[in-house]
């Protein structure tokens, strides 16, 4: 990885971090707790699109947005 898209992702980081905190009103306990609430619910989506695979009621391929348009 390149030097410079180094950079970038670390913006993009730091821009986040600093989005959510501000989103938390400043508090970086309710932050931690936002982003942990926020995974568990992803994680449990993830899940639930796994066993849906698994049984076949879901697609295995992803169809991109510029095929779909």
């Amino acid at each position: 990885m390149s030097a410079p898209s180094q950079l970038l992702d670390n913006s993009r980081y730091e821009q986040a971090c600093d989005q959510a905190i501000a989103m938390c009103d400043g508090n970086l306990r309710s932050t931690i707790k936002a982003l942990i609430m926020a995974n568990e619910y992803l994680e449990a989506e993830l899940e639930e699109l796994q066993a849906a695979v698994a049984a076949g009621c879901a697609p295995t391929k992803s169809v991109s947005r510029s095929n779909a348009a």
